[in-house]
Parts: C-alpha cells; structure tokens; sequence
C-alpha cells in the first residue's frame, strides 16, 4: 500500500500563520496536520505501508527541514519516502501528476488540510473508495451521487439542487493508482481544465464512464483546517480524542508555578507557566513562556512569551511576543504586541 499526500498549497485562508510555515505542517493539539494524518490513516488501514509520497511546493517555502521532516515521518511508518514538487498551482489533478512515478499498485490519496477519526474498512472487490462524511449543508460542499446498489455514479461540486449530503473529504482509495494516473494524463494531454485548473475529479469521471466501481467510505469525525477558527476548533475535538485514547499530552518538563491547567490540553516541553490558569482545550508548543495569563480554546505554537492575556479562541504563531488585553487574536511567527 502507497499514500500519496498532495501538500504544495500555501493555505492563504490560515494566514498569517501560514506566511512562514507551510499549513501542513502548523501542530495540531502538539503535531503537524500532515504527521497526524498520515499516521492516523496508517494506523486504520491495517496493512503495511510500503511508500508515502509528498508533493510540495517550491523548495524556497517547503525547504530542506520540511524534507527531512516527512521523510523521518514515513520511515518511522516502515516506509519510503518520495518527494515531489509542484511548482505552479495547477490544480488538484496536476498535483497528482507529479508523482506519477510513485502512481502504481494500491494506494490512498489524502489532502494534508484536514483530520478524521475512522476505521477504514477497504471495499477490495470496488476499483476505488471515496471517503464521505454527511453534512448539513451539502450545498457548500462537493457531494456524491449514489445509484441503488450504493455505488458512486457522479461527483458533484457545491450542488444547486439536492444531490445527497454526503460531502466528499479529500481522501481516496484506488485498488490500482494506475488506472487514474491514465486517465489523469488523458485530462493533461487534452487540456481538459475546470475552474482554471486540472482536477482529480475529470480523472475519476473517466474511470466511471470506464465501468469502474466506485463506494463510499464513512468517516466518524472530519474536521477541517481551512482557516483560523476551525483549526482552533479542531485543536479543541482533538485533544478530546486523544485525551479519551489515554495520551499523555502534558509533559513531565512543564514548570507550573501557581498554575492551573483544566484539561485538556497539550503543552510540549520545557513550557513555564507563571500565574497562569490553561484550558480547557488549549495546545502550547515547547519552550513557551505564560505568565498572568488565562487561556482557554485556543492554539499557542512554538517559543512564544505571553503576558497578561485574557485569550479565547486564540491562535498564535512560532517566537512571538503578546502583552495585552485583546481576548479573540490571531497573530502570527515572530509578531510582538505589547
């Protein structure tokens, strides 16, 4: 089994954080988006993985940290890492497509901008499995249409008219990666393009015109990481998850000097709280520094000092200073207010 992991998007809708970190990589309750959903779809999957292929963007903003990074990632999965690029935003399809050396055999394709709580259970007499969650408002979403057997007959983007509520999720299994690697380089070839871009979607429309069966697979939980308030929303069901799973999420480092800590919470090492009272629901990074501070709901990245905070649904960045009275903030790496 392969996982190929398409990442070389900026995430400009999580900025500022996303100004010098790439968002796959910004930590989610203690770890980067993509560390986590990788290792959480090879944990379900139950079968070896052989290969993890990332596809990045250009080297000045997804540099040589970030590669050794996911390849420590994937070997600590048991498998190979392959690194490719993309170099212009050219869509989902074209992204594939730069790893077509790595498009061969069993595989799972699975965007790096959202997390799931699943038991994957693989349909291997269908070509492909599309993981769908049902959502309220299917209108704001790409759903599937299902024929009466249950089968997947027709993608539908941000429908105008019912279709169904279930919304597609970003993640896919093809019994032979292959078959969508040529039908993918039908769609380059022929400059097929919707919405500016080469889209997976034309890819997997070829293979059903093609007879190929395609199934739905049901998430527990999907949360997404799209812009700041959901990604502290999702900080917040995460630490829950992993708080139920027995995780040990505060580490034997912390210096707690009249401090309380209402958990959940993850703080990472070497973390001083000073006058402090942290959660529920609040992810700090190492070597952060809080002092006459309430925090509750909200994400503190890496080398932060902050002072005199009164913080809910907050979110900031990496090395940052913050010193104030604003409650609701989202500042980003290297940003002083005090």
């Amino acid at each position: 089994m392969k996982i190929i992991v398409p990442m070389a998007g900026r995430g400009s809708r999580l900025r500022p954080h996303t100004l010098t970190v790439p968002k796959p990589l910004i930590p989610v309750a203690g770890k980067p988006i993509v560390h986590r959903l990788v290792s959480d779809i090879a944990k379900v999957l139950g079968e070896p993985i052989e290969e993890i292929a990332f596809i990045l963007g250009e080297p000045a903003f997804f540099g040589d940290d970030i590669v050794a990074s996911l390849t420590a990632l994937a070997e600590s999965l048991g498998a190979k890492a392959s690194i490719y690029r993309q170099d212009q935003p050219m869509g989902t399809g074209h992204a594939i497509m730069c790893a077509k050396e790595s498009l061969s055999g069993p595989a799972v394709i699975a965007y790096a901008d959202t997390l799931i709580r699943a038991d994957f259970n693989l349909d291997k007499e269908a070509d492909s499995v599309i993981w769908v969650k049902q959502v309220d408002k299917p209108e704001a979403y790409g759903v599937v249409k299902l024929n009466d057997k249950n089968q997947i007959v027709e993608l539908v983007e941000k429908p105008r008219e019912f279709i169904s509520d279930l919304a597609v999720i970003g993640i896919y299994y093809f019994k032979d990666v292959g078959v969508l690697k040529n039908e993918l380089q039908y769609v380059l070839d022929n400059n097929i393009i919707n919405g500016g871009e080469y889209q997976i979607n034309d890819g997997i429309k070829r293979m059903m015109a093609d007879g190929r069966v395609f199934v739905t697979g049901q998430v527990d939980q999907w949360m997404d990481c799209g812009n700041k308030n959901v990604t502290v929303e999702t900080n917040s069901r995460m630490l829950c998850f992993l708080e139920k799973d027995g995780e040990k999420l505060v580490s034997d480092s912390v210096i707690q000097e009249n401090a309380t800590i209402i958990p959940p919470c993850y703080i990472g090492e070497n973390v001083t709280l000073h006058n402090a009272t942290i959660g529920p629901n609040v992810s700090i990074g190492k070597g952060c520094v809080i002092e006459n501070s309430t925090i509750k709901n909200s994400l503190v990245q890496t080398q932060t000092v902050i002072k005199n905070a009164n913080l809910d649904n907050a979110m900031i960045g990496n090395n940052a200073i913050y010193d104030g009275n604003f409650t609701t903030i989202s500042i980003g790496d290297y940003s002083i207010l005090e």
